[in-house]
Parts: structure tokens; C-alpha cells; sequence
């Protein structure tokens, strides 16, 4: 699929054959997004919804806006919140700030993230509609947040990623082995909360199938570490998603130049909107 970057001056403005990548610009589209969430989360998982939320049949929170939302559009549904088909929420440091707190505090302490000296983006609510459900679509949000993240110079990211069901024991293997792999360095290491750690070394080292733990792993997670992402200290279990949770952090300078060529194309010339930002 030919990609397109325009030279809009936006954040994020990518044409892909008859999908558009860019964030949300009107309620109705971020509307869009949250009805989406509400049909994969609740409908297809298990997440439990908030009388509200069902009623509304759209998963919401007071993130939302405060939260930049990143969107794929298949303009064969329409060009705007009638052609939502993927979304990823996005965060960035003031933000937080005018909310009052990032939504990964309430399960790990990311301190040593916020300490970081420059600007840290939080990821979240990442989803596909079923029938779009493909890499291509999974690629165009990676390009997204590529853009986001060149645009506002972002250094570090993070955000929950998760595995399904609710029971740790089930995903011992692959725990194990990001605890193991691909523990994030001790100035950016996020760490479940005292009272919602649950330990991720429920194997040790020695007997541990490599192959066998990534192929376990849920494609998000896998997108992660492919990007050169790291693993936060412990698991967290969310009842109301019905789901294990560990926290992704990927440093920007350290996402390899073959993934950025990827993912963000040519750099911009020198002087555009996007350098300036």
C-alpha cells in the first residue's frame, strides 16, 4: 500500500490508498473512537462496562479530553466519524499535568518516567474494528504515533499493553521471559504498584522456551519489542478489562534507523512545521 505524508503542517497527516491516518478534530470523531473501543473491549473481550458506558455503548473516561486521538479513517465509510476503523489515545506530559495524573498511575508508579528531562507521550486504548483487522492497519497506526512522536520530539513512550484472561500462571512463559529479556534499564523502570504486584519471574531463566514465549506474546506486546521497547517491574490485573497488564517503555533514540525509515518515511525538509514544533 502506497503511503502518503502530506505536507499539512499537522502532527499526523498520512493517505494509504483509501485510508487516512490523523488525529481527531471534532467530538463527534473522538465520539467515533470511544463507540469503537466500547465494540472491541466490551463486546468482543471482556471488559466490563460502567452502567453509563453501556447505555452510552462507548468506553469513556475523564483521559478523554485532555487526550490527543489518533485515528484510521477508511474513507470508503465516509471521511469523518463514520469512517473510524482504528485509534490509539495519546498523551503527552502538560496534558497530564491539566488532568492531574497520567492513567498508568493507577496501576505502576511511573516516577522514573516523569522524571525524565524532556517530553514523554503515554499510549493507550489501541484498537482495530474486526473487519480491518490486518498488519497493514496495525502499521498505519505505528506510522501515526512515528509522526506524533518526530512532530512534539518526544523521548520516551509508554503505556499498559496486556494479555487476556486474568490469571498470571496462564502467561508464565511469556512473563517470564520479558522479566528476563527485556527489563526496562533502572532510570526508566516503571514498577507495579505495591498492592497490585504481581511477579513476572514465575519461571526461571534456564527454563525458558525463547521461541516458544514469543510466540505467546499478544502482537502489541510484540510490536513493542520489535521497536526496541522495554518492560516495566511486575504485572498488574485488571478485573474490570479482564486482563494482565505490564507497562511498555520505548525510547525514541533507541527505536532502531531501520524501524524509523519504516514507519516515518523520508525526514521533512529542514524548516517545515513539523521540525518547529
Amino acid at each position: 500500500m502506497a503511503v502518503e505524508h502530506l505536507a499539512s503542517g499537522k502532527p499526523v497527516d498520512v493517505r494509504a490508498g483509501d485510508f487516512e491516518l490523523r488525529l481527531a478534530e471534532t467530538q463527534d470523531e473522538i465520539a467515533a473512537a470511544q463507540a469503537l473501543r466500547y465494540r472491541v473491549f466490551y463486546e468482543e473481550m471482556s471488559a466490563t462496562p460502567t452502567p453509563a458506558m453501556a447505555a452510552a455503548r462507548r468506553d469513556f473516561d475523564s483521559f478523554d479530553p485532555y487526550c490527543d486521538h489518533l485515528l484510521v479513517i477508511d474513507r470508503r465509510r465516509g471521511a469523518g466519524a463514520s469512517g473510524v476503523v482504528g485509534t490509539y489515545r495519546l498523551m503527552r506530559r502538560a496534558a497530564a499535568a491539566s488532568h492531574g495524573r497520567f492513567y498508568s498511575v493507577d496501576e505502576f508508579d511511573i516516577a522514573p518516567l516523569v522524571a525524565y528531562p524532556g517530553e514523554i507521550l503515554e499510549l493507550g486504548r489501541s484498537c482495530i474494528g474486526r473487519e480491518h483487522r490486518t498488519a497493514s492497519a496495525m502499521q498505519l497506526l505505528w506510522r501515526g504515533i512515528a509522526d506524533y512522536v518526530r512532530y512534539y520530539d518526544v523521548g520516551v513512550m509508554f503505556g499498559c499493553a496486556s494479555f487476556p484472561g486474568t490469571d498470571p500462571k496462564r502467561w508464565a512463559m511469556p512473563l517470564s521471559y520479558l522479566y528476563h529479556h527485556h527489563l526496562a534499564p533502572p532510570e526508566l523502570r516503571p514498577r507495579a504498584l505495591a498492592d497490585r504486584y504481581v511477579d513476572m519471574r514465575l519461571l526461571p531463566p534456564e527454563s525458558i522456551d525463547k521461541r516458544m514465549a514469543l510466540v505467546a506474546l499478544p502482537p502489541l506486546i510484540k510490536g513493542y519489542l520489535r521497536v526496541g521497547g522495554f518492560i516495566g517491574d511486575g504485572a498488574v490485573v485488571d478485573k474490570q478489562f479482564g486482563t494482565v497488564d505490564v507497562c511498555i517503555v520505548v525510547v525514541s533514540e533507541r527505536v532502531t534507523a531501520r524501524y524509523v525509515r519504516h514507519y516515518t518515511g523520508p525526514q521533512p525538509p529542514a524548516g517545515t512545521a513539523r521540525d518547529g514544533a
